[in-house]
């Protein structure tokens, strides 16, 4: 399969799929012809497709998915599975609305959905997705099963905003979510779970 169509598939741009191939970091096997043209050697994929699943909050953190979709195609191909498909999204983790995410789960051919954290799948209730992957032979692959603590700051800062919007109107609202977060770090509290 040639390079352009490889990237495709995973859902990289063609000049990132080239960057990986000169610096050797290209997650499967691929060899250069001398007239060129860049070929990758696809592995057999077991039975089911393996999907890759990366998001990222807000779209200032939009350059941190080509980082996440290639620490999960190198994780998934080092297990022996070949990536079918890559799924990026820009959303919240708490958001159970995100288009992207609702078709992976309703594909019935998807098997396998590797993801960096599990937070990047969602911020509440992974264990049940995992769940009902489990329950029609499909499994949840998680790269590294630390917790983001970055990402748990800006989603209580939306629930925060949503809060206050309801209390006090939307013009007002993100600006007393960040009052009330900077109030809980300046008296030593961990914006997250409250506790010094």
């Amino acid at each position: 399969m040639r390079l352009s169509a490889w990237a495709k598939t995973q859902g990289v741009s063609y000049r990132t799929a080239w960057e990986w191939f000169k610096n050797g970091t290209l997650p499967v096997p691929a060899r250069q012809l001398t007239t060129g043209t860049i070929l990758v050697d696809v592995p057999e994929t077991p039975a089911g497709r393996t999907v890759v699943y990366a998001r990222v909050s807000s779209h200032d953190q939009k350059s941190n998915l080509d980082g996440q979709v290639a620490r999960c195609v190198a994780f998934a191909n080092g297990r022996g599975f070949s990536v079918s498909e890559t799924v990026t999204e820009v959303g919240s983790g708490m958001n159970g609305h995100r288009k992207k995410l609702l078709r992976l789960l309703g594909d019935r051919t998807v098997e396998r959905i590797v993801v960096e954290h599990r937070d990047r799948l969602m911020r509440f209730g992974a264990e049940y997705v995992e769940a009902a992957l489990a329950a029609r032979g499909g499994t949840l692959l998680v790269v590294d099963e630390s917790e983001l603590k970055d990402d748990l700051v800006q989603d209580m800062i939306s629930v925060l905003t949503s809060f206050c919007a309801r209390r006090y109107g939307r013009r007002s609202a993100k600006h007393r979510a960040e009052k009330a977060i900077a109030v809980m770090a300046a008296g030593g509290l961990d914006p997250v779970t409250g506790v010094e």
